[in-house]
C-alpha cells in the first residue's frame, strides 16, 4: 500500500485543515459574489412584493373607475 506521509505529525493535520477551511472560505467568497446567495435576493424580493402591491392597488382603482362608468 502507497502512503503519502511517512509519519502523520500535528502540523500535517493542521495543515490539511487549513486547506480544507481555506477551500472552503473561496467557495463561500464566491458564492457571496455571484449574488446567489445573501441579502441581495431578500432585497429584491422586497422590491418585488413592494411593486407587486403597488400594481395591484392600481388595478382595483382602475377596476373601481370602470364600475363607476
Amino acid at each position: 500500500m502507497m502512503h503519502y506521509y511517512n509519519t502523520f505529525g500535528l502540523l500535517d493535520f493542521l495543515l490539511e485543515i487549513f486547506l480544507i477551511l481555506l477551500v472552503v472560505g473561496i467557495v463561500i467568497f464566491f458564492i457571496n459574489r455571484s449574488g446567489f446567495a445573501g441579502s441581495q435576493n431578500n432585497e429584491k424580493l422586497v422590491r418585488m412584493e413592494k411593486d407587486v402591491a403597488e400594481i395591484k392597488k392600481t388595478v382595483e382603482e382602475i377596476k373601481e373607475k370602470l364600475e363607476e362608468i
